[in-house]
């Protein structure tokens, strides 16, 4: 069914590759206008049918003047995809102060800024639906070498249960994603990252993540945009607060 989305405004961060960009393409593909961002522009630039900003969401001056451009220009939206995040790898011995203050600042309060700077004009307009990019990894389940990731996932079920909380009377939705492995390039990149750090083929390490999967491969981006288009979408209209699994069987 085409055209679930016609009429309603989209923002998507982190709309440059991966969830992100699917996401943004399956939305301007059900009739969106979609807006899209990212902190690499340059990644936007292939996106057709959107209108594309630079965007930091871990500088709330950047976030709060964005807003307050898209407000002017656009209006409120009716949808907030908060796609932004980043996978530490390794255990608690692996992970400084730093490492652990970045995963929070990108993970959770990068949505805590958007969400600051959208929700209210959304509430002026009569609600909306937002969508944030949580993982199967989380409260949901641990695996090895994600100590600070699985952490800051858990934080977003959280932050999403919140929010639906604090808003259901007031028209505004709010769920989570939790996505198992999915193929994109950050996930390219982590393999590389694994298998230089292990000595093992990047063949053996891809295979160790596929199996990870009880459904035997890894998820594609579009398969998390489908589910993020309906959670956007009319259809979901008495779906709120909840983590919703798109993860080959992960969490069994």
């Amino acid at each position: 069914m085409a055209g679930r989305l016609k009429g309603k405004l989209a923002l998507v961060t982190a709309a440059g590759q991966g969830i992100g960009r699917a996401i943004a393409e399956a939305c301007v593909t059900e009739g969106a206008t979609v807006i899209a961002t990212d902190l690499d522009a340059g990644k936007l630039k292939s996106l057709k049918k959107a209108a594309a900003f630079s965007l930091d969401v871990r500088d709330t001056a950047k976030v709060n003047a964005l807003a307050k451009d898209i407000l002017k220009k656009f209006g409120a939206p009716d949808i907030l995809v908060n796609c932004a995040g980043y996978v530490h790898q390794g255990t608690l011995l692996d992970c400084s102060e730093e490492d652990w203050d970045f995963s929070f600042d990108l993970n959770v309060k990068s949505m805590h800024r958007m969400l600051r700077a959208f929700v209210p004009a959304m509430l002026r307009n009569g609600g909306g639906s937002i969508v944030n990019i949580s993982s199967a990894v989380s409260s949901i389940r641990g695996v090895p070498n994600r100590y600070a990731y699985g952490t800051t996932k858990a934080a977003v079920i959280g932050l999403t249960k919140a929010v639906a909380a604090d808003f259901i009377r007031r028209g505004i939705r709010c769920n989570a994603i939790c996505p198992g492995t999915i193929q994109s390039p950050s996930l390219d990149g982590r393999i590389e990252a694994v298998a230089k750090n292990t000595g093992k083929s990047l063949k053996a390490v891809r295979a160790d993540f596929v199996d990870r999967q009880p459904i035997g491969r890894l998820g594609t981006a579009a398969e998390v945009a489908a589910l993020a288009v309906f959670l956007a979408s009319d259809e979901a209209s008495y779906i709120t607060g909840q983590a919703h699994l798109v993860d080959g069987g992960m969490a069994l």
